[in-house]
């Protein structure tokens, strides 16, 4: 596809002229010369990028000395790092279902097997 540019001035403009409300999503679409726009939709596709780990070999306090080393492992058991699971644990202090993303994979075993894979 080919690549416009243009300044803001002309993208203002043609936001209204259009009719079109300001938001980040829509000005992208009136850069440069636009005769007709037919929008499809009201709401974009929201996504947050998350990363899938860090080249970081270890974490510092706040004065800079290590204090945490990361593994070199980012896949262990089929599980990775950023993948969304769910844990249930049906005692203990921390007894229930609890769901979210994985920061570090662990080298050695889970001590728990109850951990399931979201998506």
């Amino acid at each position: 596809m080919p690549i416009e540019v243009s300044t803001g001035g002309k993208t203002k403009y043609n936001r209204t002229r259009l009719g079109l409300p300001k938001t980040h999503w829509l000005d992208a679409t009136c850069v440069g010369n636009v005769e007709v726009l037919q929008v499809f939709t009201e709401q974009p596709l929201l996504i947050a990028a998350k990363g899938w780990g860090s080249r970081q070999m270890c974490t510092t306090n706040k004065y800079g000395f290590p204090v945490k080393h990361r593994t070199q492992c980012k896949t262990f058991f089929g599980f990775g790092t950023g993948d969304m699971v769910s844990a249930i644990l049906p005692s203990g202090k921390f007894a229930g279902t609890h769901v979210g993303r994985l920061t570090d994979v662990r080298k050695r075993s889970f001590s728990n097997e109850n951990a399931t894979r979201q998506g």
